[in-house]
C-alpha cells in the first residue's frame, strides 16, 4: 500500500502566528521525505482559516526545495478558477525544479463563495473545469497549442517549460459524485476519492468507476486511486476516539457550517448532513484506534475495497508521529 499525506494548513488559533502553521507543516514534509511516505498532497482553499493554502503550486515549489525523494501532489488545483495555460506553466515549472516529482490532481471545487469572489459563474464551473483540464494536458504534450473553446481561445502558443516527466506528470481528477466519476472514467482519467464518503461508499464508487472505465474501453488495471481518510492514532482506543470526535466536529464545522455554501451535487450532500453526523464519521468514515487497530483496519480496507493508495489526513500531531513510527512500516512492508 502506498501512503501519501493530505496536508492541511488549519489556522484555528489566531493567536498563533500563521508562519508557525507553515513551519510545522513543512517540518512534517521533511519527516515524510525521510520515512517512506510516497507523496505529500496540498489542497487549494480560499477565504477561510480551515486551510490557508491559496496556491498549491507555490506551496509545492517550496516543499520540493526542502525534499529530495518525496513526490509533490496537488489535491487539488481548482482548475475552474484559473486560466489553464497559467496552470500548465506553473505545474510544469515545479516538475522541472523538483526533478520530475509532481503529481497533478485537479478538481472543480465546491465552495460557492470562491466562485462568487473570483467572478466565475457557478453554473459554468463543471464545463470550465473540463475545458481547463483538456487545455493543460494538450499544453504539456503539443509543441504549440491552438484552442477554440467556450471559455478560452488562442492559437500557436508555445507553452514553456514543458514538464520533465513525459508525456506529462501523473494526473488525477477529484471525483465524488456519480456524474464526476462517470466523466473521469469516460476520459480515461484516474481519480482521487474524498475523505467524507464512508468506506462502504468508497467501495461502491470504485466499483462503478472500474465498470465505466471498461465500458469506455480504457485500461482498468495498474491504476493508483488515492483515497483520503481522516485518521486518529493514540496509545489507547479511548484517547483515539476523543481525537476522532474532535476531528469530526472540526470537519463538520468546516464543511457543513452555516457560513459555508456549497456547489451543485456536492453541495446537496454537504448542506444536508445525516442525523448524528459525528457518529457517522466515527462509525464508517474515519480510521481510528491504537497503532495495531489502525493497521488492521487499513489492511482490512485494502482487502475489501482495494485500498492500494491511502491519502492520510492525520487528525493530530501525535496521530502523525504514531502512524509514522508504528503503522507505516507495516503497510509499506
Amino acid at each position: 500500500m502506498k501512503v501519501g499525506v493530505l496536508q492541511f494548513f488549519g489556522w484555528l488559533d489566531r493567536s498563533l502566528p500563521l508562519e508557525e502553521v507553515y513551519r510545522a507543516a513543512l517540518e512534517r514534509v521533511e519527516v515524510m521525505d525521510r520515512t517512506g511516505y510516497d507523496a505529500v498532497w496540498f489542497a487549494e482553499h480560499h477565504f477561510n482559516a480551515f486551510s490557508v493554502c491559496p496556491s498549491v503550486h507555490v506551496m509545492a515549489a517550496h516543499a520540493a526545495a526542502r525534499t529530495t525523494r518525496l513526490r509533490i501532489g496537488t489535491a487539488v488545483t481548482l482548475a475552474a478558477l484559473h486560466h489553464p495555460l497559467r496552470i500548465a506553466e506553473e505545474v510544469a515549472l515545479v516538475d522541472v525544479l523538483s526533478g520530475g516529482r509532481v503529481n497533478w490532481g485537479a478538481g472543480r471545487g465546491f465552495d460557492l463563495r470562491e466562485f462568487e469572489v473570483f467572478g466565475v459563474p457557478p453554473a459554468e464551473s463543471a464545463e470550465r473545469f473540463r475545458e481547463a483540464v483538456d487545455v493543460v494536458l494538450r499544453a504539456w504534450t503539443e509543441e504549440r497549442i491552438e484552442h477554440h473553446g467556450r471559455f478560452h481561445q488562442f492559437a500557436g502558443v508555445e507553452v514553456l517549460p514543458k514538464p520533465r516527466q513525459r508525456p506529462h506528470p501523473p494526473v488525477w481528477m477529484a471525483a465524488t459524485s456519480p456524474e464526476s466519476i462517470r466523466w473521469a472514467a469516460s476520459q480515461g482519467h484516474s481519480i482521487l476519492m474524498d475523505p467524507h464518503s464512508s468506506h462502504v461508499e468508497i467501495g461502491i464508487k470504485r466499483a462503478m468507476y472500474r465498470e465505466e472505465l471498461a465500458r469506455h474501453g480504457h485500461p482498468v488495471d495498474g491504476r493508483e486511486l488515492p483515497v483520503a481518510r481522516l485518521v486518529a492514532v493514540a496509545s489507547t482506543r479511548a484517547e483515539a476516539e476523543e481525537v476522532a470526535r474532535r476531528g469530526a466536529r472540526w470537519t463538520l464545522s468546516s464543511y457543513y457550517g452555516p457560513e459555508h455554501r456549497a456547489l451543485g451535487a456536492v453541495g446537496a450532500a454537504r448542506t444536508a448532513p445525516p442525523r448524528d453526523p459525528v457518529e457517522r464519521y466515527l462509525d464508517g468514515v474515519m480510521v481510528w484506534g491504537t497503532p495495531d487497530q489502525v493497521t488492521d483496519e487499513l489492511l482490512r480496507l485494502e482487502a475489501e475495497i482495494g485500498l492500494d493508495h491511502l491519502l492520510l489526513a492525520p487528525l493530530s500531531r501525535r496521530s502523525f508521529s504514531l502512524f509514522t513510527d508504528a503503522v507505516l512500516p507495516r503497510l509499506a512492508g
